[in-house]
């Protein structure tokens, strides 16, 4: 089966950018917009791990333990549908404190992730945001 062809996004620079300078980039917007191809298209360039929350294991496993989740990610890593997930934001603030490294984690997610309060301010300062409808 021949692969599909992948169009360039204008946004793949601007991700770039964010990650050189910022600990956690979101990349926001509605279903079927890219946002998990753009993140693993650069993602893969730049050799990071990928989680999906859409699989239940892995949901499970950052739901049960956030703080001993994100321990034991990689030092670069894609988490996408991070929405799926409430408890995780708090874990990862905790672990951006203690070591705050630029393009350390790459966050896909529905626009809903900005619109809980409770969420988007547990990373205030630490996260850029990137809405995939606008690159």
């Amino acid at each position: 089966m021949p692969e599909a062809a992948l169009y360039p996004r204008f946004a793949e620079p601007r991700l770039r950018e964010a990650l050189l300078d910022s600990p956690v980039v979101l990349v926001h917007g509605p279903r079927q917009c890219g946002k998990t191809t753009l993140a693993r298209v650069v993602g893969d360039h730049l050799s990071y791990a990928y989680v999906t929350f859409d699989d239940d294991v892995a949901r499970a496993a950052a739901t049960a333990d956030p703080v001993g989740f994100v321990a034991d990610l990689p030092p670069r890593v894609i988490l996408d549908e991070v929405q799926r997930v409430p408890a995780l934001f708090g874990a990862l603030k905790a672990a951006i404190d203690r070591k705050r490294v630029p393009g350390r984690f790459m966050l896909t997610g529905s626009t809903n992730v900005l619109l809980v309060p409770k969420l988007a301010d547990s990373l205030a300062g630490r996260m850029q945001t990137r809405d995939a409808r606008r690159l």
